[in-house]
Order: C-alpha cells, then sequence, then structure tokens
C-alpha cells in the first residue's frame, strides 16, 4: 500500500538514488586516479564536475526533504534485494528493490551527469565548427 504521495515518493527515491551515484562516481575516480591511464587529467575533471553538480542537486533535495520532514532510512541489503524506509511527516512506506534494479537507476543518474557536465564543452565545440 502506498502511503506517500507520488510527489513525496521521487523526491526521496532521487535523494537516495543520486547519493548512491556519488558514491559510484568518487570509487571511479579513485580508479581512474590509481589506475594505469596514460592522462588522467580530462577524467578526473569530469568526474570531480559530475560530483559537484550532484552535490548540488542533492543539496536542494535535502532542503525540500527537511522541510517535509522527509528521511530514508536503509533497512537491509543482501546479495539480491536492498530494503528501504521512507519516512514523510508520519508516514512511512518500505520498499524493497532488486539489486540489478538499484544498478540500472543509478547508471541512469550517472549519465545524466556526465551529459550535464560535459554541456559547457559541447557549446564550445559548436561554437568552433561555425
Amino acid at each position: 500500500m502506498r502511503y506517500l504521495t507520488d510527489e513525496d515518493f521521487e523526491l526521496a527515491s532521487r535523494f537516495l538514488f543520486l547519493s548512491m551515484a556519488m558514491v559510484v562516481i568518487r570509487q571511479d575516480r579513485n580508479y581512474v586516479q590509481n589506475g594505469a591511464f596514460k592522462i588522467k587529467e580530462p577524467y578526473i575533471k569530469l568526474l570531480e564536475k559530475m560530483v559537484s553538480e550532484a552535490s548540488i542537486e542533492r543539496r536542494k533535495l535535502k532542503m525540500v526533504m527537511r522541510q517535509k520532514n522527509m528521511q530514508i532510512v536503509t533497512l537491509n541489503k543482501n546479495d539480491s534485494f536492498s530494503s528501504f524506509l521512507f519516512l514523510c511527516q508520519g508516514r512511512e512506506e518500505k520498499r524493497n528493490y532488486f539489486n540489478p534494479a538499484i544498478r540500472n537507476k543509478v547508471e541512469v543518474i550517472v549519465q545524466e551527469l556526465m551529459l550535464k557536465a560535459l554541456q559547457p564543452y559541447q557549446q564550445i565545440d559548436a561554437g568552433a565548427k561555425t
């Protein structure tokens, strides 16, 4: 049964998966930093810009969640599923997620952040071609 409104659920789930995406991007940055890349700087700058964009969005989401008295609690994780409790203004809703589904949601957010981080370079590139 749904106890949260669609809007509240969208807000909280975006916050949850964006937070996970930030962890993935930071891990990737460490892999690039410590990896055998010949030219690391462009990749590191891209990943840092992605984390910056994600931090800005996450900060805004956190502010709205605080105003609505919302929280997300991790209940448990195993090899197949992860459970989260969404709390909002005295209502609570437990959600179970299939871990590969979480991975897909996080991957979509990472792609969104990558496109957002690359936008200034695409505009410069487009201006150089004309």
